[in-house]
């Protein structure tokens, strides 16, 4: 199976379970995951990049930050078919199971394709009422507006992206989601910067040029994504039969899904609603809010390899009926990421001044965005440690099919805990139901950030707490 270190294929010499150490399996898994989401932030990247050195003013930029949030979270719509086809193929694979594998992949793409029709059904009705109501000034909502509507109808090559990259996943091929996001992310930065400052004899499109470059970008990371699934030596090409609706297959799909589904629109939901709060103050705020994603997101390179890597390793051996080493792999896996998400603390807090010049083109062209974003990077260091276990373990417990505990922690901190503190730090005052307003401490997204930093501690902590117990290596999926 390629991708898939020797020490975890199911198929050789006896099984997974025979195959001695967590280690080398986990290191496996993590580096080319770790080179896929540095590609696949890379097109985030590319766009605030672009931003901020073609366009002189904070508009743009302000709206390519709320565009990358809706970019984020689109592929929250396919949550369902991908965190369950990962957690399923897993046990499959590490039961040695092949046809199961390849039922569960279809029937995750069946389940996908409605959930394209969904989303471009709503995002025609509501879209741009929706990217208007999150508080942006009105330059800044319009330029938001005009690029979703160009990126929007990529909704289905995002699906054949994500559904598909997390079927080879769940299989043990952690270089399919690098090889595709390699595709996306060097198409999406030629074709933005060609396109949007005309280079080479094409038009000049600016602004809509960096939609263009993303849409193209998807339209061939989805090409690659479908050739890497055909390949005959992977086993996971679905057959005639694998397309017809399947209950049992479904059934299982969606008792593993639903539970990450809801919690990716809850998530989505919430924070965008942090985001508008944000907006509000201004858009200086808001640029700098954008841009502190930005570099912030570089801490997440490691959250999300090792996220991936302990989600499929304990699918995989709970699969062989491994329970020692599901558990090991997912410590293993969350002590190096404290270790590396510290390190990038460290960098933050010691470089946060030039990260912040990069992405404004210099501290002397956008001062007061520089200034703030270095504040932001600098509050949101100190939660890196618990954020790794946070998205560790939660990943751990997905693999596992114990979907449900991850989605109640992070809904009732961010409803209870991020938004309500958020508004309080930032505002200067906070309107109540009934017409009543109380006094904030009006720190801006400073205030916002120190909220968000709290939140990521509280749920870090709590997920330590439940992956503690024994309950999760013993869910029915």
């Amino acid at each position: 199976m390629p991708g898939t270190p020797h020490a975890a294929r199911p198929d050789r010499a006896g099984g997974v379970a025979r195959q001695a150490g967590t280690v080398l399996p986990l290191v496996g898994q993590v580096l080319p995951v770790l080179g896929e989401q540095f590609l696949a932030i890379a097109v985030g990247f590319t766009d605030k990049w672009l931003a901020g050195n073609l366009f002189a003013d904070e508009a743009p930029l302000a709206a390519v930050g709320l565009v990358a949030y809706c970019l984020a979270f689109l592929p929250a719509v396919f949550a369902v078919p991908a965190v369950a086809v990962t957690a399923l193929v897993a046990r499959s694979v590490g039961a040695g199971d092949r046809q199961a594998a390849r039922r569960f992949g279809a029937q995750a793409f069946v389940v996908g394709a409605a959930l394209v029709v969904a989303g471009l059904a709503v995002a025609a009705a509501v879209g741009p009422g929706l990217v208007r109501s999150l508080g942006l000034p009105a330059a800044s909502a319009d330029l938001a507006v005009r690029y979703l509507a160009i990126v929007i109808p990529a909704l289905p090559l995002m699906m054949l992206i994500h559904v598909g990259v997390a079927i080879l996943r769940g299989a043990g091929d952690m270089q399919a989601g690098l090889v595709a996001m390699t595709t996306v992310n060097l198409v999406n930065a030629a074709a933005s910067f060609a396109l949007a400052a005309g280079v080479g004899g094409l038009p000049r499109l600016g602004w809509d040029g960096l939609a263009w470059g993303t849409f193209i970008g998807y339209g061939c990371g989805a090409l690659v994504v479908g050739l890497l699934l055909a390949r005959p030596a992977t086993g996971l090409r679905p057959r005639r039969a694998d397309w017809r609706p399947h209950r049992d297959s479904l059934r299982r799909l969606l008792r593993t899904g639903l539970p990450a589904g809801i919690d990716a629109a809850a998530n989505s939901a919430c924070h965008l609603t942090f985001l508008s709060i944000v907006n509000r103050v201004g858009n200086v705020d808001a640029a700098a809010h954008s841009v502190a994603i930005a570099i912030e997101s570089l801490a997440f390179l490691p959250g999300s390899a090792f996220q991936i890597a302990a989600a499929t390793l304990a699918g995989q051996f709970l699969g062989a009926r491994d329970e020692r080493r599901a558990r090991g792999s997912v410590w293993a896996a969350a002590i190096a990421c404290v270790v590396l998400m510290s390190a990038a603390a460290a960098v933050f807090l010691g470089f946060s001044r030039p990260l912040a010049a990069w992405f404004t083109g210099g501290a002397g062209r956008q001062p007061e965005v520089a200034a703030l974003t270095a504040e932001l990077v600098r509050i949101v260091a100190f939660a890196q440690p618990p954020l790794a276990l946070l998205m560790v373990f939660s990943g751990g417990l997905r693999g596992a099919g114990a979907t449900r505990l991850p989605a109640i922690v992070n809904f009732v901190s961010l409803i209870l805990v991020r938004l309500p503190l958020a508004t309080f730090l930032a505002w200067p005052a906070v309107p109540l139901p009934g017409g009543a307003v109380v006094p904030g401490l009006g720190l801006g997204a400073a205030g916002a950030w120190y909220a968000m930093a709290i939140d990521l501690t509280i749920r870090g902590l709590a997920m330590l707490v439940i992956f503690t117990g024994t309950n999760w290596t013993r869910v029915r999926v």
